[in-house]
């Protein structure tokens, strides 16, 4: 039994026109007028295919394919179907037109699961003019409150709680949430790498079992403003310059770290910022991502040794305010080794890894057992109209996620 991947194609390539931008790319942010459009094709389509659909609080479309009856709960598949700005057709879209095609095989195939099996489509995955990434996966797990966003709005004004009324949400319908997400047993979600891992590896597949840990703090670095002309270069405390050795001194250590840890420095704030004078504070946003949590903070502690002989060398100061410290995310052992399991039982090639980024699936996981599955992207694209997999990396995944599916429907009590 394999999925019909000529058939998921053509999915991706329709889907894809709507927000289709003239340089190739898709922008179909949550709340737009192509995401409005799309959610109708999705819906009407998940109701063609015979599934039972709701819409719940957050807007996030599900989809039920009614199993035997002998096993509760449901095992849930899916991902987003909203872009970034001229993103491309397959992050998000490939994970939710994929468990698509999924159904549609185990229907053609007459195979009905002990489970009830469920697609989901969740609002607002990417970062978006509301500020509130990960908005479905988060409502739907009670992460995000009435409360909270009762006053929520976009820059132009536009309120939330009257956008989601727009696409079938409604704050008045977040309680049903609370009781949908008791059923849900098991989630896998299916997703585009965004790097270039497997490719290196070269390997169509990865099975994720964890989210990376992530630490981020704001650095302040002061010295001393003054003329840009009369001050000597052995006289000087020149904030930026001492800033910049201080980023490298990031780089530099992470890449001595033989794990998938990775850091940046990805804002940068000088003042005065004047031509004519020299910079006299530095503040920038410190960030390090990684899958052992040990491993994150001697990296940290690392950095700051060295950012202190700097600071000394140069004769600046620099303080630092820690604003996230987010340990990793184990996904489920169970889910993860049925996944490792069907690939060596169907001997397709495939790692392990981290995700990098966060998905709604790291969400799921604290109310269903979650794993995820990794894609390979060519040249490591993403979020741009470049963002490309591979008809047979794209075959490979599917027939593992079907198959996978399968055997945890049978080991799943």
């Amino acid at each position: 039994m394999e999925i019909n991947v000529e058939r998921l194609l053509q999915d991706i390539e329709r889907y894809s026109a709507y927000g289709a931008s003239d340089v190739g790319g898709v922008s179909r942010p949550s709340f737009s007028e192509a995401d409005r459009e799309v959610r109708c094709l999705f819906i009407q389509e998940l109701k063609e295919m015979g599934l039972a659909v709701t819409v719940d609080g957050a807007a996030n479309i599900w989809g039920k394919k009614k199993g035997k009856g002998n096993k509760k709960g449901s095992i849930v598949i899916g991902s987003h179907l909203d872009t970034v700005p001229n993103g491309g057709k397959y992050d998000g879209a490939l994970g939710t037109l994929m468990a698509k095609e999924l159904i549609k095989t185990l229907f053609e195939k007459g195979v009905v699961l002990h489970h009830d099996l469920e697609i989901v489509s969740f609002t607002a995955e990417e970062s978006n003019d509301f500020n509130l990434a990960t908005f479905g996966s988060r409502s739907f797990t009670g992460k995000l409150t009435v409360e909270e966003l009762e006053k929520a709005s976009d820059h132009n004004g536009k309120m939330l709680k009257d956008e989601l009324k727009k696409v079938g949400g409604g704050l008045d319908k977040f309680p049903m949430m609370r009781t949908m997400a008791k059923e849900k047993k098991a989630f896998i979600e299916l997703h585009i790498e965004q790097g270039k891992r497997l490719e290196s590896s070269n390997c169509s597949v990865a099975i994720v079992d964890r989210f990376v840990g992530m630490y981020r703090s704001n650095v302040r670095v002061v010295g001393q403003s003054n003329h840009s002309g009369t001050t000597m270069m052995e006289h000087r405390a020149d904030a930026l310059t001492a800033a910049a050795e201080m980023v490298l001194e990031v780089e530099r250590q992470c890449k001595e770290d033989d794990s998938d840890l990775v850091g940046t420095v990805g804002k940068l704030n000088v003042f005065p910022n004047a031509t004519n004078i020299i910079p006299g504070q530095v503040e920038f946003h410190f960030e390090v991502r990684g899958g052992e949590e040990k491993r994150i903070y001697q990296v940290v502690e690392k950095v700051k040794e060295k950012w202190k002989i700097l600071a000394e060398h140069r004769g600046v100061d620099f303080h630092e305010d820690v604003f996230l410290e987010q340990a990793p995310i184990l996904l489920d052992p169970s889910v993860v080794d049925i996944l490792k399991n069907t690939a060596e039982e169907m001997n397709e090639q495939n790692i392990t890894m981290s995700s990098m980024a966060i998905h709604d699936a790291v969400h799921m996981a604290s109310v269903a057992q979650t794993a995820m599955l990794f894609v390979k992207s060519i040249n490591g694209k993403s979020h741009c109209p470049e963002e490309y997999s591979a008809k047979e990396d794209i075959r490979k995944a599917g027939n593992l996620m079907l198959k996978s599916i399968i055997n945890l429907d049978k080991n799943l009590l």
